[in-house]
């Protein structure tokens, strides 16, 4: 029977629990909920398994508070905070695997954490992180195939894939993933761009950068130094492209006449 700060809390994570499953969860009040339980489970010494021996109930508990922590924190934008969730999961996930229940949030958490090392271009870890996993779920796994059939595309350079997998994740949190690792291709196509042409028309921008509107491309264009002539609706990456662009029709019509009418005279 729970007794004392743990009845506490557990009563704690129920409330944690009913605030992040609700339709309009209050991101700011689960982290608060997040906050008070880590302090409660630090106290109690099963926050740091081995320190005393816990009991099941009491690793379950952990267990749980953690993995809710690493879906608060895709949804908090916090990938430090991410990253030392996953951390701490580990030790329940390969230490105690005997001893809990399988948990059904693991490989989507773990999924998620090799997103993340790919949308870190940290592809050696990424890989050390797949040698962890059970070879069998590779393939079997929605889960851990999704970010292993992205790192494919990567390797392969088909980033059109890349863009379209975001419609196909295996769960709501990859998408945050999948934008960072998009954005991350796109300064890179763009990079290629500033190199490779002189200027672009904007609805070509727009399909080559994956926007989805003109708008997003005059955004984007601004962040880089780019400019926009809007009178033939490009987008030029050099300055001196736009400025020949800019030179009065009229006034060439009528030097170019002049020089006709001289030529003439001289004729």
């Amino acid at each position: 029977m729970t007794t004392g700060p743990l009845k506490e809390a557990f009563a704690l994570y129920d409330q944690l629990k009913k605030e992040f499953t609700s339709p309009k969860a209050d991101i700011a009040k689960c982290g608060q909920y997040l906050a008070k339980l880590k302090i409660y489970l630090t106290e109690l010494s099963f926050l740091l398994p081995g320190e005393r021996a816990a009991s099941a109930e009491e690793l379950l508990l952990a267990r749980e508070v953690l993995e809710t922590g690493a879906q608060w924190s895709i949804r908090a934008k916090d990938i430090p905070s991410f990253e030392r969730y996953i951390f701490q999961l580990k030790t329940y996930y390969n230490d105690y695997n005997a001893t809990l229940p399988p948990s059904a949030r693991m490989y989507p958490l773990l999924g998620l954490n090799l997103l993340r090392l790919l949308a870190q271009n940290n592809i050696s870890e990424f890989h050390t992180e797949l040698e962890l996993i059970d070879p069998d779920l590779l393939n079997d796994n929605v889960y851990i195939r999704h970010p292993i059939q992205i790192e494919q595309c990567l390797m392969e350079g088909s980033y059109n894939k890349v863009w379209h997998s975001r419609a196909n994740v295996p769960a709501e949190e990859y998408a945050f993933f999948v934008d960072i690792l998009v954005g991350t291709i796109r300064d890179e196509i763009a990079s290629c761009s500033e190199k490779a042409y002189d200027s672009l028309p904007l609805p070509d921008a727009a399909t080559l950068l994956y926007f989805k509107s003109e708008a997003e491309v005059v955004a984007f264009a601004n962040e880089r130094g780019w400019k926009i002539n809007q009178k033939d609706k490009k987008v030029y990456f050099r300055e001196t492209d736009l400025d020949a662009t800019d030179i009065p029709a009229d006034q060439v019509i009528h030097q170019t006449l002049e020089y006709a009418r001289e030529l003439e005279r001289i004729v």
